[in-house]
């Protein structure tokens, strides 16, 4: 069994697919399907792009403008250095993106994204419960998360 993420865009499913795939390593279009006759979209017009980032599966369809993503849904990104950090961030929030706080943004669709430093989570939830509270009080003062702030914070310096 395999759970993808599927994502409801107005008319720009192809376009936000290609985007994504653009930005992580190891992705590609799976495949394309289009509105047959007598369909809800305009006949020939894309109706769904399956796609893959990085091995992960998503699906992404043309459904109108009835919905739109909310902060309620984000994709995690688990970066291994803080250079894919930068990275990630940087492209994400290019082109009409939006930095918003603690590690968070909006790409130009408006899909919030996370985007994670390694040993972030360890600072964080394990071990002291102090070291915690530092590094989570300079999180909150941060929208790209920078390891080396949070690690010198974690630590006391």
């Amino acid at each position: 069994m395999q759970i993808n993420p599927s994502l409801w865009f107005d008319d720009q499913a192809e376009e936000a697919a290609k985007y994504y795939v653009s930005i992580f390593k190891n992705s590609k279009i799976l495949t394309v399907s289009r509105y047959p006759a007598g369909a809800p979209g305009p006949e020939g017009s894309v109706m769904t792009v399956d796609f893959e980032l990085n091995g992960q599966q998503f699906n992404a369809i043309n459904g109108g403008p009835q919905f739109t993503f909310t902060e309620a849904i984000s994709l995690l990104v688990n970066c291994d250095s803080q250079e894919e950090v930068d990275e990630y961030w940087d492209k994400l929030t290019s082109d009409g993106g939006q930095e918003v706080q603690c590690g968070w943004l909006k790409d130009k669709y408006g899909l919030s994204w996370q985007i994670v430093p390694p040993g972030f989570e360890e600072m964080m939830v394990a071990g002291d419960p102090e070291k915690a509270q530092r590094a989570m009080q300079a999180m909150l003062q941060m929208k790209k998360l920078d390891v080396n702030e949070l690690r010198r914070a974690y630590e006391g310096g």
